[in-house]
């Protein structure tokens, strides 16, 4: 994949979302009563895209993050478990990337989303995770962003002594990485580990300058008189996409190949609703964010939802796009000594795992 076409596609994809909008759908965009952030606490019948299958009984657990995107509006819509009726599955939240990093290096995860930079992290020397990359959640734009909080600063280069906080091992840490490389500014700025939660009480006590993050906490930031100099999509221009994606370990995916399957059909049904239905996966977004469905709706065009044709494609899975960018990620992060060396010839390149997504696509 070539990252300089990232950006055209987003402006599809916003076209799409534009175009959507008027769309008159029966979802009155309310969020019902009584729903939770837990998929057990919905209360309402959700429909399997296909026939479900209550001959699948695995157990999983899966990890999910607070991102604006289909995994989000799969769990909400609880459509595993109405898919996989005797399927037992669980939920756990994860702040960042790093924290799924320790979970899979604990074995106490069996699929997670996770980003990019993360999972290339997860898979390098000393955890060397033998995982696969088995959905791309999105494409990161502009919903990860550089926030500053001094209004005279315009571009990097004015951030020269100033302090930045950023979930560490996350894609906005690689993101942030490959912008300060190109300005040759690694060693002017002082950048420090600061978890989502933890970023917007820095920036209120002073204790940060600026901030690369995503949502929510981006539009806290924003709302808090902080303003946006770059993003990860001027990353991506750069040569250095960042992803959202799903990752399973191979133990998993090679001994549950129907779970696989169906897990990937719901996940298409997902990122369908947010490119064909984006008032109705909005609600679902508002549930699990806790904002008001018209703030989730805002979040959305800041990313690019592949669809599971696309995802079967050269770009991604049907050809050698994915395992490119992630084996470039993983030659930054040693470069930036932010791994202590790179995995064995061919570990990132094998990654993804495109078998259900070939298999469903057809």
């Amino acid at each position: 994949m070539n990252p300089r076409t990232v950006p055209s596609r987003r402006g599809a994809a916003l076209r799409l979302a534009a175009a959507s909008l008027g769309v008159v759908l029966a979802l009155s965009g309310c969020v019902q009563s009584g729903r939770t952030s837990h998929p057990d606490n919905y209360a309402g019948e959700v429909a399997c895209p296909v026939d479900p299958d209550p001959s699948i009984t695995t157990s999983a657990r899966i990890a999910w993050q607070a991102i604006p995107n289909g995994d989000l509006v799969v769990k909400d819509l609880q459509l595993l478990e109405a898919c996989m009726p005797e399927a037992d599955i669980s939920w756990l939240k994860m702040n960042s990337g790093g924290d799924v990093i320790q979970a899979f290096g604990s074995d106490s995860l069996d699929i997670s989303q996770v980003g990019s930079s993360p999972v290339v992290k997860a898979a390098s020397p000393p955890l060397s995770k033998d995982l696969k990359v088995v959905w791309i959640s999105d494409v990161i734009g502009d919903a990860e962003s550089l926030v500053v909080k001094d209004p005279d600063i315009e571009s990097l280069k004015d951030m020269s002594g100033k302090t930045i906080g950023v979930p560490f091992g996350s894609t906005a840490h690689y993101s942030l990485l490959t912008a300060l490389g190109e300005e040759g500014m690694i060693d002017d700025v002082r950048v420090i580990n600061l978890a989502t939660d933890a970023i917007l009480a820095a920036w209120q006590r002073d204790e940060i300058d600026a901030a690369w993050v995503w949502e929510p906490t981006l539009s806290e930031l924003l709302a808090a008189e902080g303003h946006t100099i770059l993003s990860s999509e001027d990353s991506a221009g750069l040569g250095s996409p960042t992803f959202d994606l799903v990752a399973a370990t191979d133990k998993f995916v090679t001994e549950n190949p129907e779970f696989m399957r169906m897990w990937t059909i719901v996940q298409a049904e997902g990122t369908r609703l947010l490119n064909e239905e984006p008032e109705l996966a909005a609600t679902s977004l508002a549930v699990q964010l806790g904002v008001e469905p018209a703030e989730a709706k805002k979040l959305m065009p800041g990313y690019i939802y592949p669809s599971l044709e696309e995802q079967a494609g050269p770009d991604y899975f049907g050809g050698d796009g994915l395992g490119k960018a992630l084996t470039g990620t993983g030659e930054f992060l040693d470069k930036q000594g932010e791994i202590d060396s790179p995995a064995k010839d061919g570990v990132y390149s094998d990654m993804p795992y495109g078998d259900a997504i070939e298999e469903v696509s057809k």
